[in-house]
């Protein structure tokens, strides 16, 4: 008589979600609920993804800057960056459809909130003189721009990976009401909005 063998279950890789996210499911939620006057918990202000641009302008030819670039946001986010294209020619800027203009990297789930968590408490931090971020930066919708001019403040990369400066541009996409919501939501997170900056 056969008998059936049991096939062994894979063990459950431990998983460590993301401090942000866990703070945001367990706490901020719920207090952005009550601090905004909220009535429903599907009102509350929520970050649904970061991209990462670098916009490559006159060096879009320069095959040195754009590895460099690519090699900055690999390095950064952990993502293989993806080409962004011309949609348009415009002949004043010499710029015809299908040229590289950039690089983009577009961050979910852990990956977004750990990338802001370090880019709130230890990026931000390394900037010279820095005073804070400006909180004239969100557009009509909630989404917050950031703008960086250039990548040695992140601890990931080498001098050598540096010698060649770059700017990059931080969009904060967020599902919210109104850019006081978002603004709200971010302050949770600990951004640092430059003090008397409304």
């Amino acid at each position: 008589m056969a008998t059936a063998t049991k096939t062994a279950k894979p063990a459950k890789q431990a998983t460590t979600e993301a401090r942000l996210k866990t703070l945001y499911n367990t706490e901020y939620a719920k207090e952005l609920l009550k601090d905004l006057g909220l009535t429903n918990v599907h009102q509350v202000p929520k970050l649904e993804k970061i991209t990462l641009n670098v916009g490559l302008g006159r060096a879009k030819d320069d095959k040195k800057l754009i590895e460099i670039a690519a090699n900055t946001l690999k390095k950064i986010t952990g993502q293989q960056p993806v080409e962004t294209v011309a949609k348009l020619s415009i002949a004043s800027f010499k710029l015809r459809e299908g040229n590289k203009i950039g690089l983009k990297v577009t961050l979910r789930g852990d990956r977004m909130y750990e990338f802001m968590d370090r880019l709130i408490n230890i990026v931000l931090p390394r900037l010279r003189d820095f005073h804070g971020v400006s909180a004239k930066a969100f557009d009509r919708q909630g989404n917050y721009a950031l703008g960086l001019t250039e990548q040695s403040v992140f601890p990931e990369l080498t001098f050598e990976e540096t010698t060649t400066p770059h700017g990059l541009q931080v969009i904060f996409t967020i599902k919210s009401a109104e850019p006081a919501h978002a603004r709200a939501l971010l302050t949770k997170f600990g951004m640092p909005f430059e003090k008397g900056d409304r």
